[in-house]
């Protein structure tokens, strides 16, 4: 276990913390955008330290972005449950999730090869981090950042499956 690994542990740690603060502490939207915002950074040192100092590892580039996705399903269902968000955000975020877990995991499994994160991908990650940043505070164009970031997601999904369907 590395460093960018473990920090993609700690991100999974942090998903309950989140859930925690956010519906049972007083003033838990501070305290869960501060949780969100350690993901977030936690994130970044992990890519930056494993290509930095070459220690991308294959567990790793599939864990981190696992990490990534389930922290962002898991808040975008806090946000619906407070009544933030529509339904429909998560619902299509989450079947697009499922297609790349399993084709990732097909990939991974048939020919042991793990398709990086594309530039798309991870202007959507930026982009729900701040729309969850602005839903948590109820700031104004917080559901257009959020649909801003699903058509981003979007993209970047369709790049992976070009990807996943050169490669298979």
């Amino acid at each position: 276990m590395n460093i960018p690994n473990s920090l993609t542990f700690i991100r999974f740690l942090l998903i309950p913390f989140f859930v925690y603060t956010y519906f049972y502490m007083a003033k838990g939207n501070i305290y869960a955008a501060m949780v969100f915002i350690l993901s977030g950074v936690t994130d970044i040192l992990d890519g930056y330290i494993a290509r930095r100092y070459n220690q991308v590892t294959k567990i790793g580039t599939l864990l981190d972005p696992l990490a990534d996705k389930l922290m962002i399903l898991t808040v975008l269902t806090s946000l619906w449950i407070k009544g933030l968000i529509p339904f429909f955000i998560i619902a299509i975020l989450m079947i697009k999730e499922l297609a790349m877990i399993i084709g990732a995991g097909i990939l991974y499994k048939k020919q042991r090869i793990a398709i990086p994160a594309n530039n798309y991908g991870k202007a959507a990650t930026l982009f729900f981090y701040v729309a969850v940043i602005f839903s948590i505070f109820e700031w104004p164009y917080a559901n257009f950042l959020m649909i801003f970031a699903l058509s981003l997601a979007i993209l970047a999904f369709f790049i992976y499956a070009h990807e996943f369907y050169k490669r298979k």
